[in-house]
C-alpha cells in the first residue's frame, strides 16, 4: 500500500513473440528473463498484490515456480498480434473480483529495472496527485538532429531547429518512454484507456536500466549489462 491506497500489480506476457520466440522465458543472467520482473516487484515497498496476465502453458508455469500469481488464464482472443496491451489490462481488471487504487503494469521486457523503480513511479504519482506515471529514459540520438527523405531524396528536419544549433550538448534534453514502468489510478485508468494525458508524470531512470527486450540483439546487450 501507498499511504492507504492499494496496489496491484500486474504482468503482461503472451507466448506469441515473432520478433525473439519465447523471450519471456528465455535465459538472461542465469534465469528466465520473466524472473527479472517478478523478483522486483516482490521486492516493492509498496505493492500488495503481483499477477500475471498470459495464455502460455510455459509462462504460466514459470510465473507460478517464482511466486507470482496467476489467478486467470488470458482468453485467446487477447492473445494475438493485434491485441493492444490497454484491453489486456481492462480484462485482468475485471476478470478480479477485488479492486485497487492504484495499477502498475510491468512488461517482462524490461528486466533491469530495480523494486526502487517502481517504488520512485508509484511514490512521483502520489505525491503529485498524478492519475498515471511512466518511466523515462533520456534518449541517446536527439530527434533534433533527425531528418525524414522525401520522394525527390531530399532532407527534411523531423523537428525544425529555429536556432540551426547541431551540437548534442546545446540542445534540449528530450526523452522517451523506456516500456518499464506505467502507473495509473485504477478508476481513471479505465475510463481513459491509456497511461499517457497531459496530466501523465515522468519518473527517470537511467539508461543502463532502460533495456527494452525485443531482438536478439538486446537480449545480448542486457547480458552484457549484467555481467558488467
Amino acid at each position: 500500500m501507498i499511504n492507504g491506497k492499494s496496489v496491484l500489480a500486474l504482468i503482461t506476457a503472451r507466448g506469441g513473440s515473432k520478433g525473439l520466440p519465447g523471450k519471456n522465458t528465455l535465459n538472461l543472467g542465469g534465469k528466465p528473463l520473466l524472473a527479472w520482473t517478478i523478483e522486483a516487484a516482490k521486492q516493492s515497498e509498496y505493492v500488495d498484490r503481483l499477477i500475471l496476465s498470459s495464455e502460455d502453458e510455459k509462462i504460466i508455469k514459470v510465473a507460478k515456480d517464482l511466486g507470482c500469481e496467476v489467478p486467470f488464464v488470458r482468453p485467446s482472443h487477447l492473445s494475438k498480434d493485434e491485441t493492444t496491451t490497454i484491453d489486456v489490462i481492462a480484462h485482468a481488471l475485471k476478470a478480479l473480483p477485488e479492486t485497487y487504487n492504484y495499477l502498475v503494469l510491468l512488461q517482462p521486457t524490461s528486466p533491469l529495472r530495480l523494486a526502487n523503480d517502481i517504488d520512485n513511479c508509484l511514490m512521483r504519482c502520489f505525491e503529485q496527485k498524478a492519475p498515471a506515471a511512466v518511466s523515462v529514459t533520456e534518449v541517446e540520438k536527439s530527434p533534433y538532429l533527425m531528418y525524414q527523405i522525401t520522394k525527390e531524396h531530399r532532407m527534411s528536419p523531423v523537428i525544425q531547429n529555429e536556432s540551426h544549433t547541431y551540437r548534442r550538448q546545446e540542445l534540449p534534453k528530450v526523452y522517451a518512454l523506456n516500456g518499464a514502468i506505467y502507473v495509473a489510478q485504477v478508476k481513471w485508468f479505465l475510463k481513459n484507456k491509456d497511461f499517457l494525458s497531459p496530466e501523465t508524470v515522468a519518473c527517470l531512470m537511467p539508461m543502463n536500466r532502460s533495456v527494452d527486450i525485443d531482438t536478439e540483439n538486446d537480449l545480448d546487450w542486457a547480458n552484457f549489462l549484467l555481467k558488467k
